[in-house]
C-alpha cells in the first residue's frame, strides 16, 4: 500500500493496453509498478484505464473511444499529467497532447525524471542527463510549443525544462560533449578499481526495491541510503567488508526494472562496470513480491546484456518476513498459505530452494538467517581468494571454523 503524504501531489492518470503478449494479469502488474514509479516521482494516481487492443493505435496508442474518456475525465477533474504504460513515438507523444492538452509522458520519461531526482554525484547526472537528450533527440519537431505551457513537475527535470529553445544540432553537440565526459570519468574510476588491488569483489544486483541497499547496510556496517521506494540507489557504493579475517569489497548497484529504457541501460554500463568486473554476485530477491520470478528474469536479460550472466552467484530470497503464501497444491512443494511463520527449514523445501546450489533465504531487515548467509558468502570468496593466492589458504580458516 502506497502511503500518501500531506504534500500536494500531481495528480495522475495511467493507460496500458491488453494485448495477446500482455494479458489482463500482466497488464494490472505493470500498471501497479507504473503507479508506484509515479508515487517514487511525486504524483498521485486518481484513474487508470485499461484497453483491450491487438496492437497499440499507431496515431494515439489508445482508440479513439478511450481516448475521449480519458479527455474527458481529464479536463474535469484537473489532471495534470497522462503517463503511458509503454514508450511512445514522437509522433503518438503530439498527437495525444493536442487531444488531452496536458503532459503527456510514457513509462521511459517517467523513469528517466525519477532517475534525475535520484541522481546525486555529477556521475550520476551526467550519465541520466545523456539518457534524456538521447530520448529528447527524435521528439524536438513540435514539442516546444506543448511545453512552453508546462512549467515543472513530474518528466519537466534536467534538460526537458532547461533546453526549451534548443535544436537537433545543439542536442548532438551535447551528447557529444556528455559521452567524452563519461569517456573521462570512466577512465578515473577504472583506475580506483585497479587501485584496489586483487581484492575479491563482491555486487549486489536484483531488480528495484529488493532490499540491496538494507543488506549492504547489515554487512558491511554502514549507512547506506535505503528507503522504500523505487530506484533509491543510483551511485554505485563500494564498501569493505571482513568475515572471518578475510577482507573483500561489496558493491551496491543500481536497480533493474522490467521495460528498463534502452537509454539507461547504454548509459549507465560504465556504473555496472562493478557488476562486470565482480568475481561474484549477489542476486537479491524480493520473495514477498507476487512477480519476483519475472523480477528474476529481467534481471537476468539485463545481466545478459552486460556479458555477466555466467558468474558465480548466490540467489538471495530477501523478505521473508514479509511473505504471505496463497493456499497452494500440496504436491508443488509450497508454503502452506495458513501457516503464520515459517522455518529456514519450510523455504528448504519449496522449489525456489532447488533453483541451483547457491540459494538463501533471509530477512536482511529482521537480520533473519544472516549467519547462514555469512557463511555462504565466505565460503564462496574463500575459494575465490585461495584460487587467485594459492599460498595463503592456511591463513584463512575453513567455513565451519568461522565466527
Amino acid at each position: 500500500m502506497i502511503e500518501k503524504k500531506d504534500i500536494a501531489l500531481e495528480k495522475v492518470a495511467l493507460v496500458g493496453i491488453i494485448t495477446q503478449d500482455q494479458d489482463q494479469e500482466k497488464s494490472k502488474e505493470y500498471l501497479d509498478e507504473l503507479e508506484f514509479l509515479t508515487f517514487t516521482a511525486g504524483g498521485e494516481v486518481v484513474r487508470r484505464y485499461t484497453q483491450k487492443m491487438n496492437v497499440p493505435n499507431p496515431k494515439t496508442f489508445i482508440g479513439s473511444g478511450k481516448m475521449e474518456d480519458v479527455m474527458h475525465f481529464v479536463k474535469e477533474n484537473e489532471v495534470g499529467t497522462v503517463i503511458f504504460d509503454d514508450e511512445l513515438s514522437p509522433a503518438q507523444e503530439r498527437n495525444i497532447s493536442k487531444i488531452l492538452n496536458c503532459k503527456i509522458l510514457d513509462r521511459t520519461n517517467l523513469i528517466l525524471d525519477i532517475f534525475a531526482q535520484r541522481a546525486q554525484t555529477s556521475y550520476a547526472r551526467t550519465q541520466v542527463e545523456l539518457a534524456q537528450c538521447e530520448y529528447l533527440l527524435p521528439r524536438l519537431k513540435g514539442m516546444w510549443t506543448h511545453l512552453e505551457r508546462q512549467k515543472g513537475g513530474i518528466g519537466m527535470r534536467g534538460p526537458g525544462e532547461t533546453e526549451i529553445e534548443t535544436d537537433r544540432r545543439i542536442v548532438r553537440d551535447k551528447i557529444a560533449l556528455l559521452k567524452a565526459k563519461i569517456k573521462t570519468i570512466d577512465k578515473q574510476m577504472a583506475v580506483q578499481r585497479g587501485n584496489r588491488g586483487k581484492m575479491v569483489r563482491v555486487a549486489l544486483v536484483g531488480y528495484t526495491n529488493v532490499g540491496k541497499s538494507t543488506l549492504m547496510n547489515v554487512i558491511s556496517k554502514s549507512e547506506v541510503f535505503a528507503e522504500n521506494k523505487l530506484f533509491a540507489t543510483l551511485d554505485t557504493t563500494v564498501r569493505k567488508v571482513v568475515i572471518g579475517n578475510l577482507p573483500f569489497l561489496v558493491s551496491d548497484t543500481v536497480g533493474f526494472i522490467r521495460k528498463l529504457p534502452t537509454q539507461l541501460v547504454e548509459s549507465f554500463k560504465s556504473t555496472l562496470d562493478e557488476v562486470r568486473e565482480a568475481d561474484l554476485l549477489l542476486h537479491v530477491v524480493d520473495i514477498s513480491h507476487s512477480n519476483f520470478e519475472e523480477h528474476i528474469e529481467s534481471v537476468n536479460q539485463i545481466l545478459d546484456e552486460i556479458q555477466s550472466k555466467d558468474k558465480p552467484t548466490i540467489m538471495v530470497f530477501n523478505k521473508i518476513d514479509a511473505y504471505k503464501p496463497e493456499p497452494l497444491d500440496e504436491d508443488e512443494g509450497e508454503l502452506e498459505g495458513t501457516k503464520a511463520n515459517y522455518t529456514i527449514e519450510d523455504w528448504k523445501n519449496t522449489w525456489m530452494a532447488k533453483l541451483g546450489d547457491n540459494v538463501l533465504f533471509i530477512s536482511a531487515l529482521n537480520k533473519e538467517n544472516l549467519e547462514e548467509f555469512r557463511k555462504r558468502v565466505y565460503k564462496e570468496i574463500r575459494e575465490i581468494h585461495i584460487t587467485r593466492f594459492p599460498y595463503n589458504h592456511f591463513l584463512y580458516p575453513d567455513v565451519e571454523d568461522i565466527t
